[in-house]
Parts: C-alpha cells; sequence; structure tokens
C-alpha cells in the first residue's frame, strides 16, 4: 500500500512538473520529430547492407546475403587505401584543426583592448558561414596553374607554376588549411562560453600567489576549459572514419584518389553513381559501427580518469 501511494505521488509529481514546463517541451518537439523521422525511423534501412537491394522488391522483398557485401569490401584492393586516408586526414585534422580553437580561445581571452577584440573574433567567425561550395570555388580559382593568384605570385619569384589540385601530395595540406580556416573561428564560441564559466577568484588567487599571465593561462583558464576539450575529443573521435564528403567531393579528381579518395566518397559513388545500395550501405555501417565502438570506449575512459564524460 505504501509503494502504490508513493507511486501515485511521483506520476503527480511528474505531472505538475510536466505542466510547468509545458512551453519548454513544446519547443522541444520540432527537434525529436527531426531526430525521429530522419534518423530513427530511416533505420530499417540498413538491412539493405545484408541484402542484394533491388528498387522494384525494395528492403522487405531483397534477397538476404548476410555479410557477402562486408568481405567483398575487405577483400577488394581499395579498403586498405581508403581505410589509410580516411585515418591519416582525420588525424591530421585531430593535431592541427582541434587545438586550434583552443588556442585561439586563450588569445581572445587574453585581449584587453575591446574593440580589436571584437573586430577579431568576428572576422575570425566569418568563413563559418560561407557555404563550402564557394569555398572550394575560391580554393579551385586561387591554386588555378593558368589564373590564380597564387601561381602569379609564384612566378613573379621565378617559381614554376604548380598543379595543386593535380598533384596528390599537395591534397591533404590543400584540405587541412581550408578546414583551419573555415572552422576554427567558429569553434572558439564554445571554449571562450567554457572560459566564461571560470570562477573570477580562481585567477585572483593565482595572482596572489604569485602566478604570472602564463602560469594563470595553465593553470586557470586550460584546467577551466579541460571539460569541455573532452567532451569534444570524444565526439570527434566518434567521426574518425568519416569526413566531409561535400568539399572533398568538390575538391578532388582520380589524378588525386590514391591520397583524397576517402569512404564517404567511395560510398558516394558506389552507391549514387554506380547505385550499388547494398554495397555502399554495408561500408557504411561499418563506419558507423567504428565509430560507436570508439565514442562508447573513449567515454569509459573518461568517466574512469576524470569527472567529465557523455553519459
Amino acid at each position: 500500500m505504501i509503494k502504490r501511494n508513493k507511486e501515485i505521488v511521483g506520476m503527480k509529481l511528474v505531472f505538475r512538473t510536466i505542466v510547468r514546463d509545458r512551453v519548454l517541451y513544446i519547443m522541444m518537439i520540432p527537434g525529436l520529430l527531426f531526430y525521429l523521422i530522419f534518423k530513427y525511423v530511416p533505420m530499417y534501412g540498413l538491412l539493405m547492407a545484408f541484402q542484394n537491394y533491388s528498387i522494384s522488391k525494395g528492403v522487405w522483398g531483397s534477397k538476404w546475403v548476410g555479410f557477402e557485401h562486408f568481405r567483398a569490401f575487405f577483400d577488394s584492393p581499395d579498403a586498405a587505401v581508403l581505410i589509410r586516408n580516411t585515418l591519416v586526414l582525420n588525424t591530421l585534422e585531430l593535431l592541427v584543426v582541434f587545438p586550434a580553437p583552443i588556442l585561439l580561445a586563450v588569445l581572445f581571452h587574453e585581449l584587453r583592448f575591446a574593440l580589436f577584440k571584437r573586430l577579431a573574433q568576428t572576422i575570425s567567425y566569418l568563413p563559418h558561414f560561407i557555404s563550402t561550395v564557394v569555398i572550394c570555388g575560391i580554393i579551385v580559382n586561387f591554386l588555378s596553374p593558368s589564373t590564380g593568384i597564387v601561381n602569379h605570385l609564384m612566378e613573379a619569384l621565378g617559381i614554376k607554376p604548380i598543379m595543386f589540385l593535380g598533384e596528390s601530395h599537395w591534397f591533404r595540406p590543400i584540405y587541412i588549411a581550408s578546414e583551419l580556416w573555415q572552422k576554427a573561428g567558429w569553434d572558439t564560441i564554445i571554449y571562450l562560453a567554457a572560459i566564461a564559466g571560470v570562477n573570477p577568484t580562481l585567477y585572483e588567487a593565482a595572482k596572489i600567489d604569485g602566478a604570472n599571465r602564463w602560469q594563470q593561462i595553465r593553470h586557470v583558464t586550460l584546467v577551466g576549459m579541460i571539460p569541455v576539450m573532452i567532451i569534444l575529443f570524444i565526439i570527434k573521435i566518434g567521426h574518425i572514419l568519416e569526413l566531409g564528403v561535400q568539399k572533398i567531393i568538390l575538391l578532388y579528381n582520380p589524378l588525386v584518389y590514391d591520397k583524397a579518395d576517402v569512404i564517404s566518397t567511395f560510398v558516394y559513388r558506389r552507391g549514387l553513381l554506380d547505385a550499388d545500395y547494398s554495397f555502399a550501405s554495408a561500408v557504411s555501417l561499418f563506419q558507423s559501427v567504428i565509430g560507436l565502438i570508439l565514442v562508447v570506449a573513449l567515454n569509459r575512459l573518461a568517466r574512469k580518469y576524470s569527472e567529465t564524460s557523455l553519459w
């Protein structure tokens, strides 16, 4: 009887909370519907990875082939190249692009001239709002061997023009540089928010203890940013086998496939251009499973060795 009464009281409290926060719950509905319709409902399509999918027969009528497409992918000579290129580009992003917003946020925080600080922040944010198509168009025009401004400057200095987008060893530096320019400024926002949450008395205490500016950054500012760094790092690792397919497709060509072709572009070509939906679904599912495993493993490590984790 007592247990029953507790359940009734608990349900009343839940109902009162829902009524009290009804506006917030209503605001959640569009987001929940988006994920339900476009993320969860389409997951039944993963069955295609285990079938010889036929458009005429549909998902439920296509022939079941098990892990045949997975074996075909790993037995193909393309698999090693695709996985290597994907890992190399993502590793370069982690080493170059991931730390850049952290450094930039610290620099913005240390600026004392307010007008220059706001101007610098605004300029650093702007590339985020430029379409990827436009950015790739700018890169192609700037690096053109005949009309590009970069090659014109090189010629003026007596250097022979280079076909940047036609030589595979140039693709990775170009891609990483464009990612750095486009993302670094925008990603500083979350780190600046983390810095804003640091208790100002910690800086005062550090000054009293004789800490200089660098020591305050190291022992107060960066320490306050660590929880955000951990969360974003875990999320980034979850996408270690994924890349921005749109930018790569707009920049690469058959001449640079040996360094530029990644799993996502391979899935695009096999799935959409060649209409091999089952094979592309299998490769895409492989990406997602590896990402899930990495996120769970890193989250467990983060929870074990720190006070921050995704769940």
